[in-house]
């Protein structure tokens, strides 16, 4: 379908709640997204693509139709949105891990069941419990449980195995009761299996309360060895929930999430807590196009990690307002039987705990950056702002520096990635103005001899860079244009504009249309370090030069002193202050004596009569 079929299709969607799909040429799902009013939202795509995201722009610019399913409500979309995306998988979409990353817990169906560890639930007689977090902490998890509650983990079958053979080594250590001795019943083996099955249903405390009441009741029996072996059980599940990290998130009554979009790598953490105590965390690193609101990935994020599973906190607390909040709420309490509350604290304790959340999540995505993976992430940053065909590899910056009117300089400074290349700086005298400063035309000056140098193939001046950075607003951007566009150079160009404190704070092009860049930290220390640098060594050849013509106007006319012998001097004594305070004797040692008396008088006759010309 062409752009305008698209657009009337859209527009003639109704106001309702709904799902819609977005497929390529071979009809392959490459977006799924979910809306409140459909009309609104998918009509967007289709106007003007100026507002796009890269992102949108990607994806629109492969649609070739759409499809859409309208629901009753906004929480059926949230649900259904969330099915569809781990059916389809699309591109575009934000994913977690796939189902091999989240193990389920079967418990099947016989007179002596088991626990095992599966990919997918199915249909089949089998109870299933999860999905849980990594194959290997929940089978770790899931060992826990079994010992904590004295239930076999070897590879006997039961009853066939009952009494063939003497119990085995975790029977002797403690971790397990023998259930393969004839002494052991089916009805206590059966008793034990339920009591896992309510701490993988994350209802650990319902376990305990059952659990205390036996023993006490095993006590005032005078069954004290009973109640003894109970207690211990109770003391084995109480620690569980701090030791593990999967029955740590089943036991806690909140959790809190932590969301941080690295340099090259994104991260999210969810931390548990059980009656105000921290008792596990999970972290899971994803990819998310550098331009996604971090709305939008906390909204994929959240209905993708909560909807799959059955067993919920009480309280869910998010860094940022998704407008699902409500929608999420509402499938999660049904879904698990009791209230769940999904909100965003905005101060105090709660708001503290979002804190430490999203420091776990930096934490965990730096840890993973590699310093490649941050300069080409900053790169492809800095491409996608200035709408560059690639990330730029070179850029090259100018800076003019003067005093008056003596001394007019200016500075190339270059940059390959993200680090300087100091060999390949470059310094201009200004020689055309005629002692009258403009920052415009010694610019102008500079961009012409830079490029025709390239151009003559002065291997100094090559290859040219993929942008050039112009220390100045627009005015400056557009006089550098121009002298690049009378060489037929095709580079672009941008001004780098300053706020009150002398920072970089946007790049504005030739025609005026400004970048903003003090949201990203990335780009806004890579222009600003430049910015910086190119200043400095500005500064730094204006200081030379302005020393030199110091000391030169200081020195002229002095008999027996020409240009060899001011230099010998300033090679002597650095600087005027020295020479003047020099005496003869000193002054001899470096020049002969009759013109090192005339520099002594010069001096010290202009201290003298300082009104003296």
């Amino acid at each position: 379908m062409t752009r305008e079929e698209l657009r009337e299709k859209a527009n003639d969607l109704p106001l309702t709640p709904g799902v819609y799909l977005m497929m390529d040429k071979t009809g392959k799902v490459i977006y799924v997204g979910k809306a409140k009013k459909l009309k609104n939202r998918v009509s967007q795509y289709f106007q003007d693509s100026a507002a796009h995201t890269v992102k949108t722009r990607q994806m629109v610019s492969q649609v070739d139709r759409f499809d859409t399913i309208f629901v009753s409500s906004e929480f059926e979309a949230l649900v259904l949105e969330n099915s569809l995306i781990k059916r389809h998988s699309p591109k575009y979409n934000i994913l977690l891990k796939d189902d091999k990353g989240y193990p389920f817990v079967r418990l099947s169906r016989e007179t002596y069941p088991r626990f095992s560890l599966v990919n997918k639930m199915a249909a089949d007689s089998a109870r299933y419990f999860g999905p849980f977090g990594g194959r290997q902490e929940t089978r770790q998890a899931l060992d826990a449980v079994c010992a904590a509650l004295r239930l076999p983990t070897c590879r006997r079958q039961f009853p066939r195995d009952i009494g063939a053979e003497r119990p085995c080594l975790n029977f002797h250590m403690g971790r397990c009761d023998g259930f393969c001795r004839p002494e052991m019943t089916a009805e206590e083996y059966n008793r034990r299996i339920e009591q896992a099955v309510l701490l993988l249903e994350g209802k650990s405390k319902q376990l305990l309360r059952e659990m205390t009441a036996e023993m006490e009741t095993e006590a005032e029996a005078l069954k004290f060895e009973q109640a003894a072996l109970l207690r211990d059980r109770i003391n084995a599940i109480s620690a569980l929930g701090k030791k593990q990290t999967v029955i740590a998130g089943l036991c806690a009554d909140t959790d809190i999430w932590g969301l941080y979009r690295g340099s090259g790598k994104c991260c999210y953490a969810v931390l548990h807590v059980e009656k105000g105590q921290l008792t596990g965390r999970e972290t899971e690193l994803f990819t998310a196009p550098v331009e996604e609101p971090e709305e939008e990935m906390l909204s994929a994020l959240t209905a993708q990690y909560y909807l799959p599973r059955s067993i919920l906190p009480h309280e869910i607390l998010l860094p940022l307002d998704t407008e699902d909040c409500e929608e999420l709420s509402e499938v999660l309490t049904r879904r698990a039987g009791h209230k769940v509350w999904v909100h965003v604290p905005q101060r105090g304790e709660k708001a503290e705990l979002l804190a430490m959340a999203r420091r776990n999540a930096a934490q965990e995505a730096e840890r993973a950056t590699t310093d490649a993976e941050r300069v080409a992430h900053t790169l492809e940053l800095l491409q996608k702002m200035l709408d560059l065909p690639s990330p730029p590899g070179r850029m090259e910056s100018f800076d003019i520096s003067n005093t008056g009117k003596s001394d007019i300089v200016a500075s190339m400074v270059v940059y390959s990635g993200t680090r300087p290349l100091k060999s390949a700086y470059r310094r201009f005298q200004i020689k055309g103005l005629d002692g009258h400063p403009d920052d415009y035309a010694s610019m102008a000056e500079v961009l012409t001899r830079r490029l025709q140098r390239a151009a003559d193939g002065d291997e100094k001046f090559l290859p040219l860079p993929d942008i050039f950075l112009i220390d100045g607003g627009e005015t400056h951007a557009k006089t550098a244009q121009q002298v690049a566009d009378r060489f037929g150079v095709d580079v672009p160009i941008f001004g780098m504009v300053k706020d009150d404190r002398h920072r970089t704070r946007a790049l504005v092009t030739p025609e005026g249309r400004e970048i903003g860049i003090s949201g990203n930290q990335a780009v806004f220390s890579l222009i600003g370090q430049i910015q910086e640098e190119t200043h400095r060594f500005a500064i730094t050849y204006h200081h030379q030069r302005h020393g030199k013509s110091t000391l030169r106007s200081a020195l002229d006319e002095i008999p027996g002193v020409g240009p060899k012998r001011r230099e010998e001097l300033k090679r002597a004594f650095g600087t005027i202050k020295a020479i003047r305070e020099a005496d003869v004797e000193a002054l001899s040692a470096v020049i002969p004596r009759s013109a090192a008396e005339a520099v002594y008088r010069k001096f010290h006759t202009e201290k003298e009569n300082p009104t003296q010309e």
